[in-house]
């Protein structure tokens, strides 16, 4: 009865626009997209608000919008698809998990789900670590060693070890994995193809000032720069000890040590993280841990149970998707607060968010916009005939 995709639409594209309109294609049933509110699994500020963001789906093929926790969007890539794909198991009317990777191939990305798992690929994994090795690469290099190079390559890309996640989170379920391969550029590159840009390409052309109205279905103007958050981050990490940083989630093997000498040695959010770099850890997980440091996400709090979904916008079609949830049905900030224990907990991290990203705007906007901004909704019908009519 739908089909979901675990997303970020940082800032929606060319390239997503094709995403959903495949996966209609594909499976013939509405799409229920989970996406990442106020900062995103690279650890950075999005570009603009998740109500804009989610705005700009519905208008081009989504037809419920949901939030994934920002506890979680900020997360490592196996918490991130967990998550994601655990809001979509709680909805009984989802029948595809549809994502875009560098193949098609499902065999192909099984396999490297099955490669992950053999004893001997773990333990030349667990070789690389203890020699300071990076983990996607180790397990790369380990089924490259241990099985052959086809699957090992599969590891290779951001989109593909994404996808790896999911299957695995898959596993037990009746949702069936539907991967579409993407088109256009390949992921982080810099040069577009045609009307498809990566999506950090056009983040930079939009933060220059340049125009990206030829790789997006809808323009976006009021956006957010990360350095706007420079001082709050760094006032933020001098009020943290190393038994703080400690609690934060990836920090082990003493790296708080290493963040706390940074802090106390560095005057930039660019410095330290070059400091803390290493082989094992890249700018990505540390950019990751300074947003969870900035927004308090420990590692208790990242395992937190997901109990609610979060309503950003819907269309009819989408709004009777939320019959089947199993999870609370959250659509006002408020009422979410009064359902308490787990609920209350990640929400507030949500709505703290989307504060602290007010903040990121050339113009600082006021705070709670999650208790003031109205959910999206748009007059689309979606019948089974009108979604046909709409795939061809």
């Amino acid at each position: 009865m739908a089909v979901c995709v675990i997303c970020e639409f940082n800032p929606f594209h060319n390239g997503h626009k094709y995403l959903l309109k495949k996966a209609k294609e594909l499976a013939q049933e509405p799409v229920a997209a989970i996406m990442s509110g106020s900062f995103t699994q690279r650890g950075d500020a999005a570009i603009c608000d998740k109500f804009t963001r989610a705005d700009a789906a519905l208008q081009n093929g989504a037809d419920l919008v949901l939030e994934l926790p920002a506890v979680y969007s900020c997360a490592n890539a196996e918490r991130f698809a967990k998550a994601g794909v655990e809001i979509a198991k709680s909805f009984d009317c989802i029948n595809y998990l549809a994502f875009g990777c560098e193949t098609d191939d499902i065999d192909l990305l099984n396999n490297a789900v099955n490669s992950l798992q053999n004893t001997d690929v773990q333990a030349h994994i667990k070789n690389d670590m203890k020699n300071g090795g990076y983990y996607p690469r180790a397990a790369e290099n380990a089924v490259r060693t241990v099985t052959d190079a086809d699957t090992a390559n599969v590891l290779s890309s951001p989109n593909n070890i994404l996808a790896v996640e999911y299957l695995k989170n898959l596993t037990g379920s009746n949702i069936i994995p539907l991967p579409i391969k993407r088109i256009g550029t390949a992921h982080d590159s810099s040069v577009p193809n045609g009307n498809i840009a990566s999506a950090s390409y056009i983040r930079n052309l939009l933060r220059n000032g340049e125009s990206a109205k030829n790789y997006m279905p809808l323009s976006v103007t009021d956006i957010t720069f990360p350095e706007n958050l420079e001082r709050i981050i760094l006032y933020k990490l001098r009020s943290m000890s190393p038994a703080d940083f400690a609690e934060l989630p990836d920090v082990s093997e003493g790296l708080e040590n290493r963040i706390f000498t940074a802090v106390n040695k560095y005057n930039s959010v660019k410095e330290i993280t070059d400091y803390i770099k290493t082989k094992r850890y890249t700018h990505a997980r540390i950019r990751r841990i300074i947003t969870c440091a900035l927004l308090g996400i420990t590692e208790q709090l990242q395992n937190t149970p997901i109990e609610y979904v979060r309503v950003l916008g819907f269309t009819p079609a989408g709004a009777e998707l939320l019959k089947h949830c199993g999870k609370h049905i959250v659509t006002s900030s408020v009422k979410g607060l009064c359902i308490k224990d787990n609920t209350e907990k990640l929400l507030k991290k949500d709505i703290f968010a989307s504060d602290v990203i007010s903040l990121a705007y050339e113009m600082p906007k006021n705070r709670g916009a999650d208790f003031t901004t109205p959910v999206v909704k748009h007059p689309f019908v979606t019948s089974q005939r009108e979604l046909s009519e709409q795939t061809n």
